[in-house]
């Protein structure tokens, strides 16, 4: 029986959405101001992905005030959270696939 290795989740299989929740995974909720100087991604970008992000389930949008400013905060949801944790033990099973192949003698 062959045995393959778990497959990147394809919803945030991007470097894109892969840093918008690495930012996340550090904090229960993250201003998006701070999401996007922390990513160095643009505010449109930002958005657009933060949105697919929720459409997904892995993100939870809250718009509220801080004043009279209003104000965007970003954070994960538990299924995020699950599913950017699995997608980081496929990431790394697949670079352990390429040291260890790296580390064979060379023919």
């Amino acid at each position: 029986m062959t045995h393959h290795p778990p497959l990147p989740d394809p919803i945030i299989n991007t470097t894109t959405r892969l840093s918008l929740m690495a930012v996340l995974a550090g904090a229960q909720e993250v201003e998006f101001a701070d999401v996007r100087d922390t990513s160095g991604l643009s505010d449109s970008v930002v958005s657009k992905q933060a949105t697919a992000l929720q459409a997904a389930g892995y993100v939870t949008i809250r718009k509220g005030h801080l004043g009279r400013r209003p104000r965007t905060w970003l954070s994960l949801t538990p299924a995020g959270r699950a599913a950017l944790h699995r997608h980081i033990a496929a990431l790394r099973q697949i670079v352990d696939l390429a040291d260890r192949a790296d580390a064979r003698p060379r023919r």
